[in-house]
């Protein structure tokens, strides 16, 4: 309603129609041949029709009813356009108003039109809007992951259409569909959001200070392998040991000059990150080395194995959580590293949730396993080159340890700011979204609940037979948990938990990651199951991940989670202080 009375206003304070108005002062001089309400029907066979109205398609016709009813041009709707010519309406935003050498719009005008305003979003949420576009709202999905919220600004129409502008990297996504057609019930905004998720990620965003991230790797590239000269190396790697380029550590230390690779080691999934279960050793199909092994007959690396090798690199993206088994690997490697005197250099990378936030109960001693391996915090915010210290501290295991830090990492930034190529690390961690969500959800998959194994969307769904998913998503929104929004959705597990039955259950969005808490989103997930399904859901197996008793117990009791977050503060203040001796990096 307010942008039909902004066109109203542009008409009476012009004395033109809007069509004349917007004609004359702006697609006219910006060259654009195709963009304009009630478009020349010469063009018929270029237009993309939408539903029928009194039995016929609308073809070249506003798809609006309020703005048809309005003659086809109005302040809200009733504009046609190809991409071609919103990318230069696009370019010339970026540009500060200026196209082909010739002002279009003043650049106070530009700036009006971009600078956020907070609104409000109900329940007392706040979002962003400008004075004409959409910034950080519930209608944001077609920004995408790894642009930055509030950086950009955009909108979505009706009938399919996209535009997202982000002045940080001087980019545009437009997407111009027909979604509506023939029955109005498709669904654009998956693929508004994975296109502008891969836009970003084909980026090379700077750095504000104008330096790149550069990991472990990318340094000991950067010094032509300098603390290697000389040395025997087994290399403990996957998929995710790449360098800035995307070539993999084996390629680059096998030719390394006065570097001998003697061995490789591989962690859970396997060395190229596609095995779902146990793996056995192999032989590098490149290099013809052997790979031995470290999820299956063997958790850590034996005598036998380090024939020949006086250091142990070890290069492995890890997933920013306590049970992710990349990290009771690292733990192996440096207590069999200090059984045969041996030296360890890791090759850090950064946390991909961030190096500031922790959340979680902290795992009770005694409960240490190979989802487990030390007493940390669900979310511990430590890069592996930080855990390595803290491990090799705290649990005396005396290793010879050397960590190759990272270059211009800031513990606040999450992965999506490092300007680094993401590598999903498991076979279904298979986007950064799913990564940000596994520390919560990923709690819950080892009770009967399905959490999207055998989908397209791991992590990022929860379902089982027993869920009514929209009593569920209903429950989740009124917890009014911050950056994170529950869309009820069936889907039908190929896979894993409940193979081959229909499931009703949640999509669980992320809009805001700056907001967004993975561990208090499953937590409050949790204590949603026991409250609506409590002889549905089996909580018992929920502690096995969790490891922490008293945290099931008050679940069981039907604690709310934000007694349940209160009650695991204490010891992560203390985990905090533990942790700062071993800090490599600062904020």
């Amino acid at each position: 309603m307010n942008y039909i009375l902004l066109g109203d206003l542009v008409e009476r304070l012009s004395g033109m129609p809007l069509d004349e108005f917007t004609r004359k002062n702006l697609f006219t001089p910006l060259g654009l041949t195709t963009m304009g309400y009630k478009p020349d029907a010469a063009l018929k066979d270029r237009f993309a029709p939408t539903e029928k109205r009194d039995g016929q398609w609308l073809i070249g016709e506003v798809h609006d009813p309020r703005a048809a009813l309005l003659g086809g041009v109005a302040g809200h709707a009733g504009l046609f356009a190809t991409a071609d010519d919103l990318a230069v309406y696009a370019q010339m935003l970026l540009n500060g108003g200026v196209w082909n050498d010739k002002r279009i719009l003043s650049a106070l005008t530009v700036k009006r039109l971009t600078t956020p305003h907070a609104i409000p979003l109900g329940d007392g949420d706040l979002g962003e809007r400008t004075y004409g576009w959409d910034v950080r709202t519930p209608y944001s999905g077609n920004r995408g992951e790894l642009f930055v919220p509030g950086s950009g600004f955009g909108h979505t129409g009706w009938t399919g259409t996209s535009l997202w502008i982000d002045p940080d990297s001087e980019t545009a996504v437009i997407l111009l569909t027909n979604r509506v057609h023939p029955d109005g019930k498709g669904d654009i905004r998956r693929l508004w959001n994975q296109l502008g998720t891969l836009t970003a990620a084909a980026l090379e965003p700077s750095r504000p200070e104008g330096k790149p991230v550069m990991t472990g790797l990318d340094v000991m590239e950067r010094d032509k392998f300098t603390a290697l000269k000389g040395r025997h190396v087994g290399l403990v790697t996957n998929h995710t040991g790449v360098d800035r380029d995307g070539r993999s550590a084996i390629d680059l230390l096998s030719k390394a000059e006065g570097v001998t690779l003697v061995a490789l080691f591989s962690p859970e999934h396997g060395i190229r990150g596609a095995v779902d279960e146990k793996v056995d050793d192999s032989k590098d199909e490149k290099t013809g080395l052997p790979v031995y092994s470290l999820y299956g007959a063997r958790p850590k690396p034996t005598k036998d194995t380090l024939k020949g090798v006086d250091t142990l690199v070890f290069d492995i993206q890890d997933a920013g959580c306590r049970f992710y088994t990349y990290e009771s690997t690292l733990g192996g490697v440096l207590e069999a590293a200090a059984e045969n005197k041996i030296a360890v250099i890791v090759l850090d990378r950064p946390n991909p949730l961030g190096g500031v936030e922790v959340e979680g109960p902290v795992l009770v001693a005694g409960r240490e396993s190979f989802v487990g391996y030390h007493t940390l915090p669900v979310r511990h915010g430590l890069t592996m080159g930080e855990l390595a210290r803290l491990f090799n501290a705290e649990r005396k295991i005396g290793c010879d340890l050397e960590v190759i830090t990272l270059e211009n990492w800031r513990r606040g930034d999450l992965y999506d700011r490092t300007g680094l190529r993401w590598v999903n690390p498991s076979p279904n961690l298979r986007s950064l979204t799913e990564t940000l969500l596994y520390p919560g959800v990923g709690l819950l998959e080892t009770t009967n609940l399905s959490v999207g194994r055998g989908t397209d969307r791991p992590f990022e769904w929860v379902g089982s037979p027993w869920i009514d998913g929209a009593k569920l998503a209903a429950a989740l929104t009124k917890e009014d948990l911050p950056g994170v929004r529950f869309v009820p959705c069936r889907q039908t597990p190929a896979s894993s938990v409940f193979k081959g039955k229909e499931c009703d259950g949640v999509d669980i969005l992320v809009d805001d990651w700056s907001r967004f808490r993975p561990v208090r989103t499953g937590v409050a997930l949790a204590c949603a199951l026991r409250r609506l399904y409590p002889d549905d859901w089996q909580a018992e197996r929920y502690d096995h991940l969790l490891g922490n008793a008293a945290m099931l117990a008050g679940l069981k009791r039907g604690a709310s989670w934000q007694k349940l977050e209160k009650g695991w503060q204490t010891e992560l203040t203390r985990f905090r202080e533990r942790r700062q001796p071993y800090l490599l990096y600062s904020e």
